[in-house]
């Protein structure tokens, strides 16, 4: 059992090791199709009554104060680079006041000398830490002991189990058992200590999934929309089966882009805590998230290249400088419609679409 657990955690820390050296030198953003937040604009206001050095960006969200609505998004971990890079970022994330989402724990689950990559906490001391776990491993030998488990390597303040059948099915190795998974999810959300929430990965989640899942207990959902990163072209660079390589390319435009996802949920569930993430790449792309009704948005693969920097100090000042970038145009956007604080953005009638 254990050489077969051992086996596992390699060949899932193998395979984060490409996931990260593929999206850093293939084109794996999807074709075809955008988040939608293209298709928005703002009306700009030129009499704004504002000061800009007045404009807060402190937030709510899941009960805790945050200095920002922002987030790095899961992305990585289960290697030596992969906590390199999450240490960069949890050490950026603290200084300007980001939660910071972990990639999927599965290694540290399979192979406990991996769960180091995965500790960011001592570098991140008083923002949100969210874990993640795969929801399809609760149909394969995961249960609440094992998302209780990652939580507690994390020391995180949340955990996510992350919704991603698509990628599974184009993952050489993908667990696509999908089967009789909401009762499961709803077992881990009713017994752990922490709220627990779900995203996608990068193809959107409706109306009716995001309803489903909030009456299984779901306390948040990162709706992780289309117009970004589409792991199907990820797996396709990693399959070696010419059928399916060539079937990636048919699904290079699947998904609900990030504008739609956000809207579809909020409108369903007004209430529900969202997390805005899928493709976005700067601030103005954050407020318009917010001002669909989003609570905090996420950025991803736009911060990966820096975090992925070789030499830590010159890394963490870029990103530093790239936090401070977003944040900035962030403001600019609140500024020239006269928000002078999140809640406001959240209330705007200037987000228009484009005629």
């Amino acid at each position: 059992m254990q050489n077969t657990e051992a086996n596992e955690g390699a060949s899932t820390s193998k395979r984060k090791s490409e996931h990260i050296r593929i999206c850093l030198q293939e084109n794996v953003a999807g074709e075809g199709i955008d988040t939608g937040l293209e298709s928005l604009r703002f009306r700009h206001n030129a009499l704004p009554e504002i000061a800009f050095d007045d404009i807060l960006l402190d937030t709510e969200w899941l009960g805790r104060r945050m200095r920002t609505p922002l987030l790095v998004s899961s992305m990585t971990g289960g290697t030596s680079e992969a906590g390199a890079i999450n240490r960069r970022l949890a050490e950026a994330a603290e200084h300007r006041g980001w939660a910071i989402g972990l990639g999927s724990m599965r290694a540290a689950i399979e192979q406990e000398e991996l769960a180091a990559s995965f500790y960011i906490r001592d570098l991140a001391p008083s923002v949100p830490v969210i874990a993640n776990l795969g929801a399809v491993q609760l149909n394969y030998g995961f249960g609440v002991e094992a998302c209780r488990r990652a939580v507690d390597i994390a020391e995180a303040d949340a955990l996510v189990l992350h919704l991603n059948s698509m990628q599974e099915v184009f993952q050489p190795e993908g667990n696509t058992d999908f089967r009789g998974l909401l009762p499961r999810i709803e077992e881990v959300c009713r017994a752990l200590e922490v709220p627990v929430g779900i995203k996608e990965v990068g193809w959107g989640v409706d109306a009716d999934t995001a309803a489903a899942l909030a009456s299984v207990g779901a306390a948040f959902i990162d709706v992780a929309g289309a117009g970004g990163t589409s792991w199907s072209q990820v797996e396709k660079y990693r399959q070696n089966d010419p059928m399916r390589r060539l079937a990636a390319e048919a699904f290079a435009g699947w998904g609900i882009p990030t504008a739609q996802s956000i809207k579809e949920v909020k409108s369903r569930l007004p209430h529900m805590p969202v997390v805005a993430s899928g493709g976005l790449q700067h601030g103005v792309d954050a407020a318009k998230s917010i001002a669909l009704g989003a609570d905090i948005a996420g950025f991803g693969r736009a911060l990966l290249p820096r975090a992925a920097e070789g030499e830590t100090k010159v890394s963490v000042d870029q990103l530093n400088e790239q936090f401070e970038r977003i944040e900035f145009e962030l403001r600019a956007a609140m500024f020239g419609i006269g928000a002078a604080s999140v809640a406001e953005l959240k209330h705007t009638n200037r987000l228009i679409p484009v005629r």
